[in-house]
């Protein structure tokens, strides 16, 4: 195991007991974003990481999935976490894809929330470019008024906490806390090839319905993988889905992984 992946840092929240859920979140995010959910799912032992490149991980290349997959397995070994749910936002949904097919004895199940595998080369293209100009802020209010009207239907508290985690204060400015060389890897990242989770590996995925990242071509290849291990439940919402629809998106999560209602 690499200095970094020691020096991963890791949020944990929920029972320390209870059946363990490694959370990967999405590009520009970190690990604290998953609170509201694990706060709704408490019985369960969530274990968010901060992906490199993201938040108070180390920032240091590699960043593609194969490094990502990496740090997620050394994550669990220091831990001394054998087998383990998977939980993924966006690009944290194509990482867990990617660690099932890798390990696929140490984990037990996937929850893919609106996963991001195999975009559009064009639209990541333009993606990539808009993130390349540094997003800084004058002061906390400005950044905090951006993040609202970028998460529209995300309660005001949960904005709240997140200026409160994830914004950092460089001399004259605020910005968010988390590499643009590590976001630019990981659009390009996004426009890979699609892969489905390995046969055999329980999946649940949920599409945000105002979200325009989960191709239906790509669900009937899980289909056609998985079989009757594939259960999807699409959630009205924006990409932001497990946010803006906390108590939805917990209920489906406590059913997949605790098998109760």
């Amino acid at each position: 195991m690499s200095e970094n992946a020691r020096r991963l840092h890791v949020h944990t929240f929920g029972n320390p007991v209870g059946v363990p859920l490694l959370a990967l979140h999405g590009v520009t995010g970190h690990g604290a974003r998953w609170a509201p959910l694990a706060e709704a799912v408490p019985e369960l032992r969530w274990i968010g990481v901060d992906l490199r490149g993201h938040g108070r991980s180390p920032w240091s290349p590699p960043w593609n999935i194969e490094q990502h997959v990496a740090d997620a397995i050394a994550v669990l070994d220091r831990l001394e976490v054998e087998d383990v749910a998977v939980v993924g936002h966006s690009f944290g949904g194509a990482i867990a894809v990617h660690l099932a097919r890798a390990v696929p004895d140490r984990i037990e199940r996937l929850v893919l929330l609106d996963p991001a595998l195999g975009l559009d080369p064009d639209d990541m293209l333009e993606t990539a470019e808009d993130t390349r100009p540094d997003e800084t802020y004058p002061d906390l209010d400005s950044a905090r008024a951006d993040r609202a009207d970028r998460w529209k239907g995300v309660d005001s508290a949960v904005v709240d906490a997140e200026v409160a985690a994830h914004l950092a204060h460089f001399e004259d400015h605020w910005e968010w806390r988390y590499l643009r060389s590590a976001a630019l890897v990981a659009w390009n990242e996004m426009a890979r090839p699609a892969v489905v989770p390995p046969a055999g590996m329980p999946t649940l995925v949920l599409p945000a319905t105002r979200g325009d990242f989960v191709e239906q071509s790509w669900l009937d290849r899980c289909a056609a993988t998985l079989g009757a291990d594939l259960t999807v439940r699409p959630v009205e919402a924006g990409h932001m889905l497990f946010l803006e629809r906390t108590d939805e998106v917990a209920a489906h999560i406590r059913e997949f992984v605790l098998g109760v209602d």
